[in-house]
């Protein structure tokens, strides 16, 4: 066997190799976060608010209340209307005995 054959064969092996490797670490440090990802915590590390955060909210939450209520109903989009066939009378079920 040449030394350049012995190359090749050894790149054959070491790239594919080194890829998945490549890949399963950056997967990883994804997961573990790290100095450019921000704390995130589902557990309750919420701050307290004070009386007047909770009164300034409830009044956000009312006006964003009134706002959607003054929304008129819109009546459904159908994109396909024009393409779809009118429907006809349905056929009645039936009654198992």
């Amino acid at each position: 066997m040449g030394a350049m054959t012995l190359v090749r064969y050894i790149m054959r092996i070491l790239v594919p190799a080194a890829a998945v490797v490549a890949m399963l670490t950056g997967t990883a440090a994804a997961q573990m976060g790290g100095p450019l990802m921000p704390k995130m915590s589902l557990q309750g590390d919420q701050k307290h608010l004070t009386p007047e955060e909770i009164e300034k909210r409830k009044q956000l939450d009312d006006a964003y209340k009134a706002a959607t209520n003054k929304i008129p109903d819109q009546k459904a989009n159908d994109p396909w209307a024009d393409v779809r066939p009118a429907p006809s009378t349905p056929v009645p079920k039936k009654k198992q005995q």
